[in-house]
């Protein structure tokens, strides 16, 4: 069993005990995050496609913890005009744990 959600306008694949870095949630680690956005449910032969969301159905997960993924470089140059630029990123994640999938 399997369902597709979506988190901070991205989508994710999931399946209970499944761990994923999700983007950056306000919420402290050890903590449980229940998640209503439910877009497709499969259970065996069983496929169930919400419109736009599935009704009902909610995924649970546990905050493990939180982090910053590995930095993106961003240079900018143009030639013979003496202009560069360098500029890193690093975007916050919240890893979770998928606890349940209900309904």
């Amino acid at each position: 069993m399997y369902t597709i959600i979506e988190q901070a306008g991205v989508q994710f694949k999931v399946a209970q005990g499944d761990k994923l870095n999700i983007p950056l949630v306000d919420a402290e680690a050890g903590s449980s995050l229940t998640i209503d956005k439910v877009l497709l449910k499969v259970d065996g032969d069983s496929i169930t496609v919400g419109a736009p969301t599935v009704a009902g159905a909610t995924v649970t997960a546990k905050i493990l913890d939180h982090g910053k993924a590995k930095k993106v470089l961003v240079i900018k140059k143009k030639r013979r005009k003496d202009y560069k630029r360098k500029n890193g990123h690093r975007q916050q994640f919240t890893r979770i744990e998928i606890v349940s999938i209900n309904a």
